[in-house]
C-alpha cells in the first residue's frame, strides 16, 4: 500500500488487465447464460408462454441482484477484506449456475436464478470497489476502457458455447462456470497488497463539496452520473435480454448462434475504441465529454431501428446502438470510481449505482409487454430512443463544467 498521506501511485498494466479480467468473468457468467441458455431453457420447458416468461424470470433475478449487490458491498466495506468475498462469491455462483441450468419447469428457474444471483453479486460488488481502491484518479479512463473487455469475452463465450455441436446442450453451463472461474482467478492470486491507502481514507465532507474539488463531486453531477446510466441501460437491457426475440421477427435465419456472432462482432469492435477513448480522457482530463457522446450515438442508432426498413438498415442500427451504449458502459464504470464521494462507503455506493444495472431488468420486461403488442419493436425502439438522448442531455451538463 502507498504510505497514508502520500499520494496515490499508478498501477502497474498487468495490475489493471487483472482486475478487467475479473470484471470479465462476471460478465462470462451471466452474458452468455442470461442472453442464450435461459432463453433456450425458457423455450423447452415454458411452453409457448415464452417472453412472458423470460419477464419472469428477468423480474425476480432482478430484484435479487440489486439487493445482493449493496448487501455484500458493504459487507465488504465493514470487513475491510474484498478478496475473501469475492472467492466465495465465484465458488457459489459457479455451482448455482450449473444447477439453473438443468431447472425442469418455470417456477424452478426462477428460484435457481434468484440463488444464483445471489453468489454473483457476492462477487461482482467487492471487484468493483476493490478496483477503486487500488486504482487512481488519472488511470480511471483507461480502467474503464479496459473494462470494455467484459461484456466482449462474455459476448465471445456466448458465441463458442452455442456453435452446434461443439458442446452438448447439457454441459454449456458447466463450461460457462469453468470459464468465468479462469478469468477471476488471476485477480484473487497476483492482486494482494494493491489498494493504497490515499485511496481509501475516509471522507465525511457534506456534500455539495467545494467547487475547489471540481464539479464531479457535486450532488447534482452525482445525480445526473447515477440517472444517465439508467436511462442507457434501461435501452441496453431491453435488447439484451429480447435480442433473440428481435431478431427471429427480422427474419427465421437469425438464430442464436447469429445472435451470439452478431453481439461478439460489435464487441470486438467497441473494446479498442474504448481503449482510445479512455486513454484520451485520461490525458485530455476530460472524464464526461465521451459519455455525453456515446449516449447521443446510441440515441442514433435506436432510432436508425425504429425508422428505418430492412433486415441490413435493422442491423446496422443495432451495430451502432451496441458499440456506442458498450464504450458509455465501460468508461461509465471507471468514473463512477471517481465521482463517488466516500471512500469509506465505496462498496455500499457502488451497489447503489448498480441499481441502474437490476432496475431496468425490473423496467423493460413491462415496456416490452406493453408496446410490442401495439407498437412492434420499432415503437419500443422509438421510446429507448429518446431515454438515451435524455441521457446525452444530462451529461453534457456536466461536461461544460469539467
Amino acid at each position: 500500500m502507498a504510505p497514508d498521506g502520500a499520494p496515490p501511485q499508478r498501477q502497474p498494466l498487468w495490475f489493471l488487465l487483472v482486475l478487467a479480467s475479473a470484471s470479465a468473468g462476471g460478465a462470462v457468467a451471466y452474458v452468455p447464460f442470461l442472453t442464450m441458455l435461459v432463453p433456450v431453457r425458457i423455450t423447452e420447458i415454458a411452453q409457448g408462454e415464452n417472453v412472458a416468461s423470460l419477464a419472469y424470470v428477468t423480474f425476480a433475478g432482478a430484484i435479487v441482484a440489486s439487493l445482493a449487490n449493496i448487501a455484500f458491498g458493504w459487507l465488504s466495506d465493514r470487513s475491510g477484506r474484498r478478496r475473501i468475498w469475492i472467492a466465495a462469491g465465484l465458488v457459489l455462483s459457479a455451482g448455482l449456475l450449473v444447477v439453473a441450468g438443468r431447472a425442469g419447469s418455470v417456477s424452478a428457474l426462477i428460484l435457481a436464478i434468484m440463488a444464483w444471483q445471489v453468489g454473483l453479486n457476492m462477487m461482482l460488488g467487492p471487484i468493483a470497489a476493490w478496483a477503486g481502491d487500488c486504482v487512481p484518479d488519472e488511470q480511471k479512463g483507461l480502467l474503464g476502457g479496459l473494462f470494455s473487455f467484459a461484456p466482449a469475452l462474455g459476448a465471445l463465450s456466448g458465441a463458442v458455447v452455442t456453435v452446434p455441436g461443439l458442446i452438448a446442450d447439457d454441459s454449456r453451463p458447466i463450461a460457462v462456470a469453468l470459464a468465468s472461474a479462469a478469468m477471476v482467478l488471476p485477480a484473487l492470486i497476483l492482486g494482494g497488497g494493491r489498494r493504497q491507502l490515499p485511496l481509501m481514507a475516509p471522507d465525511f465532507d457534506p456534500l455539495p463539496r467545494s467547487r475547489a474539488n471540481g464539479p464531479l463531486h457535486s450532488r447534482s453531477a452525482i445525480v445526473r452520473m447515477w440517472l444517465s446510466r439508467l436511462l442507457v441501460q434501461i435501452a441496453e437491457a431491453s435488447l439484451f435480454a429480447f435480442l433473440l426475440f428481435w431478431l427471429a421477427s427480422l427474419s427465421p435465419r437469425f438464430d442464436q448462434s447469429f445472435a451470439a456472432r452478431l453481439f461478439t462482432m460489435v464487441l470486438w469492435v467497441a473494446v479498442p475504441l474504448s481503449l482510445l477513448v479512455g486513454r484520451w480522457s485520461d490525458r485530455t482530463a476530460r472524464p464526461i465529454m465521451p459519455l455525453a457522446a456515446t449516449a447521443a450515438l446510441s440515441s442514433a442508432g435506436l432510432v436508425m431501428m425504429a425508422a428505418i426498413d430492412g433486415e441490413e438498415a435493422a442491423i446496422a442500427g443495432y451495430l451502432l446502438f451496441a458499440a456506442a451504449s458498450t464504450i458509455f458502459l465501460a468508461l461509465h464504470s471507471g468514473q463512477t470510481l471517481r465521482a463517488l464521494p466516500r471512500p469509506q462507503h465505496r462498496g455500499r455506493d457502488l451497489g447503489l449505482f448498480n441499481l441502474t444495472n437490476t432496475i431496468p431488468s425490473l423496467i423493460f420486461p413491462w415496456f416490452t409487454l406493453l408496446l410490442v403488442p401495439m407498437f412492434g419493436y420499432a415503437g419500443l425502439f422509438a421510446v429507448l430512443a429518446a431515454l438515451a438522448a435524455l441521457a446525452a442531455v444530462l451529461l453534457a451538463g456536466i461536461s461544460r463544467r469539467t
